[in-house]
């Protein structure tokens, strides 16, 4: 039987045969678009080449506790080719499929109370994953409190230990 740590790395590791630069977009698992396509015009003048995400920030005031909660209930693996000595400031980088989340080890200007309990309106960084039912029975078994989206599409939310809300949201790739 597969363990919560292996389990959540699957579900978050990308297609290792496709690079951040040829990816086929992850369509979300629910109906419609928000934008159409058709009404995104792009200013060539103003094009400088957007790619993707590269990496999201994380403010944490302990890197061991939260390394603790990324890499063991969540399952992500460390980048190991990133350097953190460049930096005045301890921090890690961890692989979400083939982006990264950067955690920065200084005192978070964010309150860790008065937040909203739906991290959807509060700050967060989304995650898209494949099962949102595997990922919350793996926050049940890890006691980890969470909320789901209000309107029942396949979406979880919840908070790190220094109160940054997550998202992960269920997609077909």
């Amino acid at each position: 039987m597969m363990n919560s740590c292996s389990a959540m790395a699957t579900l978050l590791q990308a297609p290792s045969s496709l690079s951040p630069l040829n990816q086929k977009k992850a369509q979300p698992a629910i109906e419609g678009n928000v934008l159409d396509k058709e009404s995104v015009s792009i200013n060539e003048e103003n094009d400088y080449g957007v790619v993707g995400m590269h990496h999201v920030g994380i403010l944490c005031e302990n890197l061991e506790r939260s390394l603790d909660f990324y890499q063991k209930v969540l399952g992500l693996k460390i980048n190991e080719a990133r350097p953190n000595d460049e930096v005045p400031f301890r921090g890690a980088w961890l692989w979400v499929g083939s982006e990264m989340i950067h955690l920065i080890e200084l005192p978070n200007p964010d309150p860790l109370t008065g937040r909203p309990e739906h991290g959807g309106r509060d700050r967060h960084t989304c995650i898209a994953i494949r099962d949102v039912s595997k990922l919350k029975a793996i926050l049940d078994k890890a006691g980890i409190p969470y909320t789901l989206c209000p309107s029942g599409r396949p979406r979880i939310f919840t908070r790190d230990p220094d109160a940054n809300a997550l998202e992960f949201t269920q997609v077909d790739v």
